[in-house]
């Protein structure tokens, strides 16, 4: 099955995102998580399977811990 195109998608802004300014937004599809700056939309966009993404996460939380 294809992915919606990034217009028919409904972005928020992740909760990862630093308050500077630096925001991601991601959007949620079946199966996928899709991500975006907020700041160049326009840019494009990447997308995660479920699994790709929970990986992301996982890294992402696992870094920031280490850096704390």
């Amino acid at each position: 099955m294809p992915l919606p195109q990034a217009e028919a998608l409904t972005f928020r802004k992740s909760s990862y995102s630093g308050s500077a300014g630096n925001c991601v937004e991601v959007a949620d599809t079946p199966g996928a998580s899709t991500v975006r700056d907020s700041q160049n939309p326009a840019s494009g966009h990447l997308t995660f399977s479920s699994s790709e993404w929970t990986a992301l996460l996982t890294t992402t939380r696992r870094t920031e811990a280490h850096h704390a």
